[in-house]
């Protein structure tokens, strides 16, 4: 670590504080984000920057005060300004009991952000853009971004967490046109490691088949709207769960009655068939740590097991609130406040191929990809748009369907899971919240619905 964490100063500090106030912590981190851009086959943009920041929290008497500086000579100023803003507020937070951790978390990355030139990671970026030049394509845009931090995190329970991270994304849009018709596609390869990853794929096939995507829908035909028995792809199946139902399970959510599943912990609320888990542990997710912000232990967390929902996921103090494990979700950069969040959400996988799934479907529509969408976490309401569908006649799949859109109730799609599939994927995201950002995974496998309402052409 550089004199940037000169551990002194911040031991000095938080010992100081452990005399004063009830509770408080330091987070200390220095990152190094590049990224480099290539629109319609030029490169667009080449940034490279660092940043470093200290934030400390401090609890007296039931109320926060927090205040954060990019400059170690102010350590103690914010100290001091945070236990100020805590005297100065009147609350009742209350932090549930946690075991403090010291460790010190290697990256997990091979190839560190510095061993690579410039030159070699634009070369990796033209060779998926080479690839996706076909026929037919007349827009395309290329982003290859690295991450790096080196973290500190202490407080005045005793923990003490020395981090080093690494994340990678290279993230691809194509469009294509017809003359008449424009149709877009979209793909993102990533994970929690070095440029090894994007160096080990094959980006001659990464280029190519989101080109090959956005081409083959020119020649789709429009979505027929009512209701039909679906299929969701992975990575709707994965969008699905992330939106509608892990939002909805964030403690803080429930507490401010913004979530359909306030004061429904042990009810059965989806198909036998539905176990929805939120794993911080897996590394080969987008959204792994090792540690959440407040030095928890990161968890595999069942949020719902057979149906029954069985947990939240929670911070120090949500789970004090509502009286449940912490399941150590808090997380946040270092200059926001901590929030609870998912990692990696996902259905778990089930026993069905996909044959199976089409053939017990029989007729209904098979939804693949996501375009976004928005959900009520409230009202159980969402509305998301596919990037992709196709008819299902007599459990086979029949004509390719472009501008589809399903909406509907979330526990109603949850109780209508008629079928599992046995395959998985998870996709590279990032999740907002409040103004917050966050890395993430979702997805899980196939999964069949006896009803839902979808939405393309009347």
């Amino acid at each position: 670590m550089s004199n940037k964490f000169d551990e002194d100063i911040f031991y000095n500090v938080i010992k100081k504080l452990g005399n004063s106030v009830d509770y408080a912590d330091i987070r200390v981190g220095e990152s190094i984000n590049n990224s480099i851009v290539m629109k319609d086959h030029n490169i667009d943009n080449i940034d490279s920057g660092s940043n470093y920041s200290i934030g400390i929290r401090v609890l007296q008497n039931g109320a926060w005060g927090f205040s954060y500086t990019n400059d170690i000579n102010k350590v103690n100023d914010i100290a001091q300004r945070a236990t100020l803003l805590a005297n100065q507020l009147s609350s009742d937070v209350k932090l549930c009991e946690m075991e403090p951790n010291e460790d010190i978390v290697k990256t997990k990355a091979k190839i560190n952000i510095e061993d690579v030139d410039v030159e070699d990671k634009i070369q990796l970026v033209k060779e998926a853009d080479q690839a996706a030049n076909l026929d037919g394509i007349v827009s395309s845009n290329i982003t290859l971004s690295e991450a790096e931090s080196t973290s500190l995190l202490l407080s005045t329970d005793g923990t003490d967490i020395k981090s080093k991270n690494s994340r990678v994304v290279l993230s691809m849009n194509t469009v294509a046109s017809n003359g008449q018709d424009l149709q877009f596609a979209h793909e993102s390869l990533g994970g929690v490691q070095g440029l090894e990853l994007i160096e080990n794929a094959d980006l001659e096939k990464f280029g190519r088949k989101i080109s090959e995507k956005s081409i083959s829908l020119l020649d789709a035909k429009s979505a027929p709207s009512g209701q039909f028995p679906v299929i969701f792809d992975p990575v709707l199946t994965g969008v699905f769960i992330h939106e509608a139902l892990g939002h909805a399970s964030e403690a803080d959510i429930i507490l401010r009655n913004d979530s359909i599943l306030k004061n429904k912990l042990g009810q059965k609320i989806a198909s036998d068939l539905v176990t929805v888990v939120d794993d911080a542990t897996r590394e080969d997710g987008f959204g792994y740590f090792a540690y959440d912000v407040e030095g928890s232990n990161s968890n595999k967390t069942t949020l719902l097991e057979n149906g029954v929902f069985k947990s939240v996921l929670s911070s120090r103090e949500t789970a004090q609130k509502l009286n449940v494990e912490n399941s150590g979700n808090a997380r946040s950069n270092i200059t926001d406040k901590p929030l609870v969040r998912m990692s990696n959400t996902y259905i778990k996988p089930g026993d069905s191929s996909f044959d199976e799934l089409l053939e017990n479907l029989k007729d209904g529509i098979y939804l693949k990809g996501s375009r976004g969408g928005q959900v009520d976490t409230g009202k159980g309401q969402f509305q998301f748009n596919a990037v992709e569908a196709y008819k299902v006649e007599k459990g086979q799949l029949t004509d390719h369907l472009k501008d589809v859109s399903l909406s509907g109730n979330t526990l109603d799609i949850l109780q209508n899971v008629t079928g599992v599939g046995s395959d998985f994927k998870l996709s590279v995201g990032y999740c907002g919240k409040d103004g917050q950002t966050v890395p993430v995974g979702d997805g899980g496998p196939h999964i069949s619905i006896s009803n839902a309402i979808v939405g393309g052409a009347l």
